[in-house]
């Protein structure tokens, strides 16, 4: 019932800021950003925030016409409201670190954990209370913390930018009002490898912008990388025994899982950030080997020279820009009941399909596709499952060497053999998939989101689901048109 009541609430707004002007923003705020820093403390039966600091920084980057999210996706929710009269000014839904680290074993033994956080909003002209919503498992809601703000107190800090950052306009088409402005942070970059950051920023925008339905809505995006040379090149890696010293010290192995690469210092990364206006973040790390991560309206990591480098960059910006659930099932993750069962998914690519005939993706269905609809997932599974096994081993082996200071002969031989044994597999999964009797139409596959069993994406294969150059979904590619359309009016 709180759900609900909190959805009807925030349609309503929405619909009601929808029709705001530019003049009609100027009456509540400045054309700059308030930025309000937090302690997010707890494990996965408690949780509260903390007050760290509060900044005024550069223009707003975001809509002056869309204030208040229209997605359901992210398990939190901040609500700005006017401290005199309650009234509704901005409300935004995020993800965050601490939100994935409560489904850990860890967390669930009662381990407690505190995460640095930032929520941004346009710069109030007059008093205001921000409250942080959280979305339980079962999708009830509750305020978790309010915070009384007043913008014209001296306690509103005013920081200088970092010191000897770059710069670089890779794709600039017009103004970051009505514009997606994407941020793209250069990780475990030295000073002299400054002209490989501007190729590798030249080289992802150029597939970003190549990708659907990023290249049909290309004019509402503004690119802009963000370069401060790293004392090492790389990021640490703590699995290897490999610590290296970075701007925002993003390491592998984040949560316990050897591929995620995540920086758990957010004031760094919203530090040198504030160089540009952006509307979403993603860290650009310098490293050869897989790996990359993704968190709705926090940031995305990818790494640029794995063989993968295209897909990763592309899987992970789905996860941080318009809250895409990974699709996939049989790869291991830090996660214990990410989805509980029987409750549906807040992500608009997966579903428990509690209601078959009301399937949330139901107006692109494939006509004449059955719901569920079959696929041969035995005979997937029993082959992803033998690779998984394969995989897992052999990264087990490279990062014992590694850590034993094994030749760097036999650890890169080890190295060659999985990157073959993973690009072999993937041709394997294309040619099944490829002989389904429902490849390329729209319906619900059983298996995603970490589930085997009880969870459905729309497609059989998607960007969200497998490795390789292929397209997002059709509802996928549908969920990123509606945040580009919002941020970009």
């Amino acid at each position: 019932m709180a759900l609900a009541l909190l959805c009807l609430l925030l349609v309503s707004a929405s619909r009601a800021l929808a029709a705001e002007t530019p003049a009609a923003f100027a009456a509540d705020f400045v054309d700059a950003t308030l930025r309000v820093d937090l302690y997010h403390t707890g494990n996965a039966s408690e949780e509260f925030f903390t007050l760290d600091r509060v900044l005024r920084e550069g223009s707003w980057a975001g809509s002056r016409v869309n204030l208040v999210d229209r997605e359901e996706t992210g398990r939190y929710l901040a609500t700005v409201t006017d401290l005199a009269t309650g009234r509704l000014l901005a409300a935004r839904r995020f993800d965050s670190i601490f939100g994935e680290y409560r489904t850990t074993p860890d967390a669930g033994k009662g381990v407690r954990r505190t995460f640095h956080e930032s929520v941004r909003t346009p710069f109030p002209k007059r008093p205001i209370r921000l409250a942080i919503q959280v979305r339980r498992a079962d999708r009830t809601t509750a305020e978790v913390a309010s915070f009384d703000i007043d913008p014209a107190a001296w306690t509103v800090l005013r920081p200088p930018l970092p010191a000897g950052v770059k710069v670089v306009e890779s794709w600039v088409s017009g103004d970051p009002h009505g514009r997606v402005d994407l941020a793209i942070l250069g990780e475990g970059y030295t000073a002299a490898e400054e002209a490989k950051f501007r190729a590798d920023l030249e080289r992802f925008t150029k597939i970003l912008l190549a990708a659907e339905p990023y290249a049909t809505l290309k004019d509402r995006f503004n690119i802009r990388g963000v370069f401060a040379p790293s004392q090492d090149s790389g990021i640490s890696e703590p699995s290897h025994g490999a610590y290296r010293r970075t701007p925002l010290g993003a390491a592998f192995d984040a949560l316990g899982s050897e591929r995620y690469v995540l920086t758990e210092d957010n004031r760094a990364v919203r530090d040198l950030a504030a160089s540009v206006p952006y509307d979403v973040i993603a860290i650009m790390v310098n490293s050869p080997r897989y790996g990359g991560g993704g968190i709705y309206n926090l940031y995305a990591t990818f790494t640029t020279d794995n063989q993968w480098h295209e897909y990763i960059f592309l899987h992970e910006f789905g996860h941080a820009f318009a809250g895409l659930a990974d699709e996939y099932y049989t790869s291991a993750v830090a996660y214990n009941d990410f989805y509980p069962r029987g409750v549906e998914p807040a992500e608009p690519n997966i579903t428990a399909l509690l209601d078959p005939g009301n399937l949330k993706w139901k107006a692109l269905v494939t006509p004449g596709t059955p719901i569920p609809t079959p696929w041969e997932k035995a005979g997937f599974d029993a082959m992803d499952g033998e690779y998984q096994k394969l995989r897992q081993a052999l990264n087990e082996k490279i990062a014992r060497l590694k850590r034993e200071g094994a030749p760097a002969q036999e650890v890169a031989a080890l190295e060659a053999e999985s990157e073959q044994l993973s690009r072999q597999h993937q041709e394997r999964v294309d040619a099944y998939l490829a002989q389904s009797r429902f490849v390329g139409q729209v319906g619900a596959f059983e298996g995603a989101g970490y589930a085997a069993q009880g969870l459905y994406r729309p497609m059989l294969d998607c960007l969200m689901f497998s490795k390789g150059a292929k397209p997002l979904c059709a509802v996928c590619r549908a969920a990123v048109t509606r945040v580009i359309e919002f941020l970009g009016e």
